[in-house]
């Protein structure tokens, strides 16, 4: 019997990073969505251009299936390491006014879950195939948290006051 974590094809680690990817496009569109509700669009355009990364990233999943058919894997199958979600981000993480280096910031730990995830499964597996495929995934996960850390050193920190608002929207009640 083999462990629940345990990824036990190339065809399943594809699927997981499929998930991944797709998960983390979807988010980043729906966040620089919400930025532009909020007029933020300086964090809108760089949501939208860590989304396009990441349109590139599913692109290159799909590629390595070639012809083989990726499996679905219903969230509920998905192999989590971890006791924090693989997801990109929670509400509270978000706000309004959030700036470009807390756009960053949240793309950084995602991209770190995911670095961990494909570490985990290259300490895990006995499969020579998954092994493979998990370190090059590895690889080009430490590829996207070295070019996201390079994006957030050009990015200034924000003040400890940056979340203050002379202007709140009023929700309506």
């Amino acid at each position: 019997m083999s462990d629940s974590k345990t990824i036990n094809s190339v065809g399943e680690l594809l699927a997981h990073a499929r998930v991944m990817e797709t998960e983390a496009y979807e988010c980043y569109q729906d966040l620089a969505e919400q930025m532009e509700v909020h007029n933020n669009n300086e964090v809108a355009d760089l949501f939208r251009k860590i989304a396009a990364e990441e349109k590139k990233h599913i692109d290159k999943v799909n590629a390595r299936a070639g012809d083989d058919d990726i499996p679905h894997i219903a969230p509920w199958e998905f192999k989590a390491f971890e006791t924090e979600s693989h997801g990109l981000t929670g509400a509270r993480e978000v706000h309004y006014m959030m700036t470009p280096y807390h756009a960053l910031s949240l793309a950084l730990r995602a991209e770190e879950r995911s670095y961990d995830f494909f570490t985990q499964v290259v300490e895990t597996s006995n499969d020579e195939k998954v092994l493979e495929m998990a370190r090059e995934l590895q690889e080009e996960e430490r590829h996207h948290v070295n070019l996201i850390k390079v994006w957030l050193d050009k990015e200034p920190k924000p003040d400890e006051d940056w979340d203050e608002d002379p202007d709140p929207p009023v929700l309506p009640t």
